[in-house]
């Protein structure tokens, strides 16, 4: 069993996927060989969320810059999905040299501290590209100054069975002695040709009016809103939906937030009920939220999509073994 330390843990989106075991789209997805000894997040409601799914004997609520490495107990993988506003296109504006997009530096500080096998580290695709790259060739350059070789890809979660088109930058770090006798591989893209639809998530279009409808005001807004604000009223139920974000829960349509429109004739706009939001991340239906539907929908957008996340643990647990097999070989 290999001991895990999740920073920035949210509601545990990729602990989901790192513990595995559960049920997707009528789908198992294993349970790993992994075991979550330290989860440490600044929300504590995120956190409570945290606590009701998972077992661990380490839930922290801390800021990671006040946390001192001696703290965190030794692990072999270090995950963390680093706040990353700052980095995304959404909001451009963004100083993204910000103090909070420098708490790469704090994970990078845990994983030099704490030496594990490999760290896994994610963020948005603008992460990428801002100014010209440079922001995205430090951070490689502080994990690699740690003692990691570090590989980067963008993944699209629809490409593994999420049905939402999510682009995230993963970067994966393997201990420099242990990537110099053994190539990684990143997971297969296992629906790269055939995407799950947003169907999944939403059964049915219309439910009961009420809290979850928006007024015939939100939608004079949106009418009158720019064109390039209006992608949100375009999800298709039989393919992938958009990005979801924390901004679930609001009542305006002058958003890029996908909403769903039920009825063109009496221009009836619907948001996602927090069980279909929780769908379209890709968790489990048991999967419980802590604290108000607010709560939940800010938690669900935050989240890593725990069926993503899986396939990259997977591939992770597969090195690992091949690792010890070639170490096991040349002992003997």
């Amino acid at each position: 069993m290999y001991k895990v330390v999740s920073l920035f843990s949210g509601c545990g989106g990729a602990d989901q996927g790192i513990v595995g075991g559960f049920m997707f789209n009528k789908k198992r997805y294993k349970k790993l060989p992994f075991k979550l000894v330290y989860v440490t997040d600044i929300d504590q409601k995120a956190l409570n969320t945290h606590m009701k799914n998972f077992k661990c004997s380490k839930v922290v609520c801390k800021d990671i810059c006040d946390t001192d490495s001696s703290e965190i107990p030794d692990c072999d993988i270090v995950v963390g999905g680093f706040p990353c506003q700052s980095f995304s296109t959404v909001n451009p504006n963004k100083d993204p040299f910000d103090e909070r997009a420098k708490l790469y530096k704090q994970m990078a500080r845990v994983v030099k501290d704490k030496q594990p096998k490999v760290f896994v580290a994610e963020n948005v695709k603008g992460f990428m590209t801002l100014h010209k790259g440079d922001i995205f060739n430090k951070v490689i350059s502080c994990f690699e100054k740690a003692g990691y070789t570090v590989f980067s890809k963008l993944f699209n979660a629809a490409d593994y069975g999420v049905p939402q088109k999510r682009e995230r930058v993963i970067l994966l770090g393997i201990r420099n002695d242990i990537a110099q006798n053994l190539e990684y591989y990143w997971p297969d893209e296992t629906n790269k040709e055939n995407w799950i639809p947003l169907s999944v998530a939403v059964p049915q279009l219309a439910i009961e009016e009420g809290k979850y409808y928006f007024s015939q005001r939100a939608v004079q807004g949106m009418k009158n809103a720019k064109n390039n604000m209006k992608r949100g009223l375009y999800q298709d139920l039989n393919k992938p939906c958009l990005t979801v974000t924390s901004h679930l829960a609001k009542v305006s349509l002058n958003s890029r937030d996908p909403v769903l429109l039920v009825d063109s004739d009496k221009e009836l706009y619907r948001r996602f009920t927090p069980l279909e939001a929780a769908r379209i991340q890709s968790f489990p239906d048991e999967f419980k939220f802590a604290g108000s539907e607010t709560d939940a929908y800010k938690q669900i957008g935050n989240a890593i999509p725990p069926v993503m996340f899986w396939h990259i643990m997977k591939s992770i647990e597969d090195y690992l073994e091949k690792v010890n097999k070639v170490d096991l070989e040349e002992a003997i």
